[in-house]
């Protein structure tokens, strides 16, 4: 089964087996709360682009976006998306789901049983016809996306397209951010030097960069294959 919800400004679609559904909204909601609950303690927390301590007093999401964070060298709000989702991945999985894959707004992390095809959504000025072609697996699996000319996050950089694979949802999701920030113009030994830097980061697997029509990847990414990406499955706040 696939679900769309949203909560404010969080939109999100969970692909799971129907009796998951529930604990896997229940697990972003939750999350979010923690991060909301901890903005409010220290409002420098959502603010700042620079890493953020670790404190005796965070609560197990919030600490994993900082730990995230700190080894990309971004703040920890870069984070945010794909610590949620892998949070939601880690409940369906410890509760029996098999396969189960959690966008939260374009960062994605799942644990499969299947063959996913992830299609690459980037701006008008490079093609929207290619897509990862990712395998069955039994380890948490994130592909996160940073942009500097789609979608409302904020990025430093002109990238339609900064991707990030690695099995920690929030390393994945800091380190797009940081992919995305270096990628200031559509220079080629840009694009190569940004991408050598980001796979330099324990933990990270592989990397994707789309920019006005060039594209650059390194490390392990899928199989790149056409599909057309439907509007409909684009996972956005919908009014």
């Amino acid at each position: 089964m696939r679900r769309h919800f949203q909560y404010k400004e969080t939109a999100v679609t969970i692909e799971a087996d129907e009796e998951y559904l529930p604990l896997a909204e229940k697990a972003v909601l939750d999350a979010r709360e923690e991060v909301e609950a901890y903005i409010a303690k220290d409002p420098y927390f959502k603010a700042t682009f620079d890493p953020y301590p670790v404190r005796a007093d965070m609560g197990e999401v919030v600490r994993h976006m900082c730990e995230a964070a700190q080894r990309a060298d971004v703040g920890p709000m870069a984070a945010v998306a794909g610590a949620i989702g892998h949070h939601a991945v880690a409940a369906m999985t410890k509760a029996g789901c098999k396969h189960c894959l959690v966008d939260n707004g374009g960062d994605i992390v799942m644990r499969t049983n299947r063959t996913v095809t992830v299609g690459l959504y980037s701006s008008v000025r490079t093609p929207n016809y290619l897509a990862l072609e990712v395998p069955a697996t039994k380890a948490p699996y994130s592909i996160c996306t940073s942009s500097g000319t789609v979608g409302p996050s904020i990025s430093l950089g002109r990238a339609d397209l900064a991707t990030v694979i690695a099995a920690d949802g929030a390393l994945a999701d800091a380190c797009a951010t940081k992919l995305g920030n270096l990628i200031t113009e559509d220079d080629l030994t840009l694009i190569d030097r940004a991408i050598r830097e980001v796979l330099a980061i324990e933990g990270v697997k592989g990397a994707l960069v789309m920019i006005a029509g060039k594209l650059g990847l390194g490390g392990e990414v899928p199989r790149l294959v056409r599909c057309d990406v439907p509007p409909e499955l684009i996972t956005r706040v919908r009014y």
